[in-house]
């Protein structure tokens, strides 16, 4: 391996640039004696509600829970059909599942998001009418969500929008979020807004959902030891509210726009003819949580990330197989496409790499990236 390694994040760099900050916050909590649901949380709460600018925020305790939260606070039952994308994180779907709902799957277009078109179609197959859409805000981009409000006006469709990956994004000066009854989001290690573990939380400008929603993620106490609702055990530590909102939140514009810096860089100077950029969605002011680039010819891609590898640069695949081809999806019931049914979801999980993206990258590791990327020769 040539030179350090390039990595997809760099938590040691994070750590030793914040350290006496982070510190402080482990001290404060450890002083403080309380651990769980105490003021870090509701100060974490009012932090990121007010930067997202929403009414309210429920943390919880990742964004698996977040997204069934918000669906079981919007009524989701068994047996309701739930549109989305094949290409995503597995949780989207699997927060469908646990609520009994059953998913049903539309292409995705040439960015990456949900293709409406194709969705508007697969809807007219179903066996009956679908109550719900779960739109991802994928790679940091944000889906277009004039056309996502219409379309589900236009098909009496409730949003929930799965904004994980897109903390900050607009599109046509509107947030990622603002669009939903309640939206959810995750502070994965990984993402814009990392937790030091797992960690989420779901917004809303509805009193009533917020209230249901602090019910049930603590096992769904209306009061100590009064179990109004089936709840969850999904709580949002004072540990990690304490660091989110002490140093990730605080440090979350700057990043956000070193990570623009960063993919400007790489839009502009990348021109291998045997790798696509991934188009940035219409109105989009995306937040880069990926760099997806596309290998075009599929059978190449491991040959791709062994010359990136070669060069110190760590990459991944997001995401290498599309949902319905999951093996637990046979273990549960889905509707709408699938297979060949999926084209342009297929060719992403066939040839999509992300390269490495996030705010502590210094401008020699970007341009090491380049030029790996447009040195490499396609078998």
């Amino acid at each position: 391996m040539a030179g350090p390694v390039i990595g997809l994040a760099n938590f040691k760099k994070q750590w030793a640039e914040s350290r006496e900050a982070y510190q402080a916050a482990i001290e404060r909590v450890g002083q403080s004696g309380w651990l769980i649901l105490g003021s870090e949380v509701a100060a974490f709460e009012a932090d990121l509600s007010a930067h997202w600018g929403l009414a309210h925020a429920v943390g919880c305790a990742s964004g698996l829970d977040a997204l069934e939260l918000a669906f079981r606070c919007l009524g989701m039952q068994a047996g309701d059909l739930v549109l989305t994308t094949p290409l995503s994180a597995f949780a989207t779907t699997l927060a469908i599942v646990r609520v009994g709902a059953v998913p049903v799957f539309a292409d995705v277009d040439e960015s990456g998001q949900l293709d409406l078109q194709h969705a508007a179609m697969v809807l007219k197959t179903l066996p009956q009418k679908a109550r719900f859409v779960v739109p991802v805000h994928l790679f940091g981009h944000a889906l277009n969500l004039n056309a996502i409000e219409a379309f589900a006006l236009r098909h009496e469709l409730v949003i929930v929008e799965d904004c994980a990956q897109a903390i900050g994004a607009r599109s046509g000066g509107r947030a990622v979020g603002s669009l939903a009854p309640v939206c959810a989001t995750s502070f994965y290690p990984t993402k814009n807004l990392g937790a030091f573990g797992d960690a989420g939380a779901l917004l809303t400008n509805d009193p009533a959902i917020n209230a249901l929603a602090r019910s049930l993620r603590d096992y769904g106490q209306s009061a100590k030891y009064v179990h109004s609702e089936l709840g969850l055990n999904s709580r949002l530590d004072e540990l990690q509210a304490a660091l989110l909102r002490s140093v990730q939140l605080p440090a979350l514009k700057a990043q956000t726009e070193r990570r623009r810096v960063i993919a400007a860089r790489y839009q502009a100077n990348l021109r291998n003819a045997a790798l696509a950029l991934v188009p940035v969605p219409a109105e989009s002011e995306s937040v880069w949580h990926l760099f997806p680039v596309l290998v075009k010819n599929a059978a190449s891609r491991a040959a791709f990330q062994a010359h990136l590898k070669g060069h110190g640069i760590e990459s991944a695949v997001h995401y290498p197989k599309l949902i319905p081809d999951q093996p637990a999806m046979a273990k549960t019931r889905w509707l709408g496409a699938g297979g060949d049914a999926l084209p342009r979801a297929r060719q992403f999980a066939e040839t999509e790499v992300s390269l490495p993206m996030h705010p502590f990258l210094t401008e020699a590791e970007v341009q090491q990236v380049i030029e790996a990327c447009n040195s490499w020769e396609a078998p």
